[in-house]
């Protein structure tokens, strides 16, 4: 990851230069989160992404989370035909049915591992990397993020392939990947330094890196 001044001069990650990226960089990527209902929005979104610019996401986030009933997870995971025609005629969202529908069906994945782990976060959280990779150069995909990947396509889940899971991950803090000269890059490091790592309520079995 490099660095790129921005309009006001301050160094961030090269592809935060401009809003809405500048906003979103600065108060929420890396920032470690355990709270289901973020982590479920952001597993979605990343889907939806998929073949797509996060800007255009980010863009249309709003509309996304009414449309989504905030992505609460029992209540997407109650969705049938009728919200998924409602969807489709969603000119503020991505209108792709498979997307719509692994949305859907990840919710009621997302309830079951809910059970399974006792949260959402606890489950996600067992992948954090003991030692950060070193790489002078972007990585996509991790031995972590393809675990992930994994472990939640043998649970059923939809567009969660190990690129995607990375990028959750990065945004959801189990990472950090700022530059280490951005302006954001200290600010993640003692947050993630602060932040109780969720366990899970029972043994759940991890696909090995």
């Amino acid at each position: 990851m490099t660095t790129l001044p921005s309009d006001d001069g301050v160094l961030r990650c090269s592809w935060a230069s401009r809003e809405p990226e500048t906003a979103y960089h600065d108060t929420e990527w890396g920032f470690p989160v355990g709270d289901d209902t973020r982590l479920f929005e952001k597993i979605c979104l990343e889907g939806f992404q998929s073949g797509l610019s996060w800007r255009t996401i980010l863009l249309k986030r709003d509309n996304f989370r009414e449309a989504f009933a905030g992505f609460d997870i029992p209540t997407v995971a109650g969705f049938g035909e009728r919200e998924v025609e409602r969807l489709l005629g969603n000119a503020g969202i991505i209108r792709h049915r498979g997307k719509i529908n692994a949305t859907i069906n990840n919710a009621a994945r997302a309830l079951e591992l809910i059970d399974e782990a006792g949260s959402l976060a606890a489950f996600v959280w067992q992948f954090e990397p003991d030692v950060p990779a070193a790489s002078p150069e972007p990585v996509t995909t991790t031995p972590e993020s393809g675990a992930l990947s994994r472990a939640l396509k043998k649970r059923g889940w939809k567009f969660v392939g190990p690129t995607t899971m990375y990028a959750f991950m990065q945004s959801m803090g189990v990472v950090n990947d700022h530059a280490p000269g951005c302006v954001t890059y200290e600010p993640v490091v003692r947050a993630r330094e602060r932040f109780t790592r969720p366990t899970p309520a029972g043994a759940v079995p991890l696909s090995s890196p």
